[in-house]
């Protein structure tokens, strides 16, 4: 029986976080992952870049059954303080649009980071180790069993992340560990993640894909402006990733894709000013031709401005600035950033995140019922849940 003072399951963002943290305090500790590799999902977002953060961070950038569990951790170790130790390491990094914080050169150098962390402390790694069995016995130790070991410790971490990307070896394994201590699961879903449309609109908006468009998507009082991008499946981009975390099956999305202006009223002073021009030139000058083509009908694409109803020009301005689409569903985990729902918050402390049920028992990280927008949110809830943990476990 190997024995540590720390167990952390999952060698994940806010799992190495939390093992480094916790060994800075003397205290023995192993992170233990069923992948090949510590830290997949760090590796592949971003495109490779790593968003590991936001200048902006706040609660109103998460989704929870309990909105105000994050703020204790968020509060506690904030992206600033993630930001130094970047620094620290001379890692290179830039800004994007609405504060998000990429690497200049590769993810890697995060993952390296947090993994030079834990080995400066003496932190164990098992990877390849698939869990077998999770008891707590009566001295309230807790027994791990791998296909290669039987280990145990005093403090055990849930660290392995929710149900998106299965290719980077997503599993259940943390909501059913959390069922087994009797804690209740929030119901998941995919979030951050693509549409797919009904059948006769995917035919109808075929001819579209590859197009970006900067533009307001809204549903259920929600909105975001950023691209869409038009797919052979559906829907993307950053704006309809953003939504589908708030969307429900049955729902319609609007979209404007002319967020910077009246429509109406342009087409109503263009009609002053060159009666003479088509339609289709005024509306070609903000948006692409083939976009022009399919929310325009046939019979007025190339009329004369003059020519043109109220009504109708009222109507054309609609179809582009309040378009409405029920989707299909989601193209689910296989391409979701970020799992909804999970280990009900208010079943863990918010300072400690130990569970109220199971003494010496954690979660921390995407496994919680915390879900951050794109845009770096994710990354900072494992940096500040895993910290927050590493002083305690």
């Amino acid at each position: 029986m190997k024995k540590f003072d720390v167990i952390i399951i999952g060698a994940s963002a806010s799992g190495l976080m939390c093992a480094a943290q916790a060994a800075k305090r003397n205290r023995s500790v192993c992170v233990i992952d069923h992948a090949n590799k510590a830290g997949k999902k760090i590796l592949m977002s971003g495109g490779g870049k790593c968003n590991f953060t936001n200048y902006d961070i706040s609660s109103e950038n998460y989704i929870s059954a309990n909105p105000h569990f994050c703020k204790s951790a968020l509060s506690r170790y904030t992206q600033w303080d993630f930001i130094a130790l970047v620094d620290q390491y001379h890692i290179p990094y830039h800004e994007r649009s609405h504060g998000q914080l990429f690497c200049d050169e590769s993810a890697k150098d995060i993952l390296n980071m947090l993994l030079k962390e834990c080995e400066k402390v003496n932190v164990s790694t098992q990877l390849n180790s698939k869990i077998h069995s999770v008891e707590k016995r009566v001295d309230e130790n807790y027994q791990i069993k791998t296909q290669n070991d039987m280990m145990s410790c005093e403090s055990l971490v849930v660290a392995c992340g929710g149900l998106s990307i299965p290719k980077m070896c997503a599993s259940p394994l943390g909501y059913q560990l959390a069922e087994q201590f009797g804690l209740k699961i929030i119901p998941t879903s995919a979030g951050l993640v693509p549409f797919t449309l009904q059948p006769e609109d995917k035919k109808k908006y075929a001819e579209l894909t590859g197009i970006a468009i900067d533009s307001i998507v809204s549903c259920n009082q929600i909105s975001f402006r950023e691209n869409i991008l038009f797919t052979h499946r559906g829907l993307s981009g950053p704006a309809i990733l953003q939504i589908s975390s708030y969307w429900k099956p049955g729902d319609e999305i609007e979209i404007n894709l002319l967020p910077d202006m009246d429509l109406y009223a342009a087409l109503n002073k263009s009609r002053e000013m060159t009666p003479n021009k088509q339609l289709n030139t005024i509306l070609e000058i903000h948006l692409p031709k083939r976009v022009v083509k399919q929310f325009v009908p046939e019979d007025l694409y190339q009329q004369t401005l003059h020519s043109l109803s109220q009504k109708k020009l009222e109507s054309i301005a609609g179809n582009l600035q309040q378009w409405r689409i029920k989707p299909n569903g989601t193209e689910g985990y296989r391409t979701a950033e970020v799992t909804l729902g999970g280990v009900d918050c208010n079943e863990v402390s918010s300072k400690t995140l130990e569970s109220k049920k199971a003494k010496g028992l954690y979660f921390i990280g995407e496994v919680l019922d915390v879900t951050g927008w794109l845009g770096g949110y994710n990354f900072q809830w494992a940096w500040s849940s895993g910290w927050c943990a590493g002083q305690y476990v």
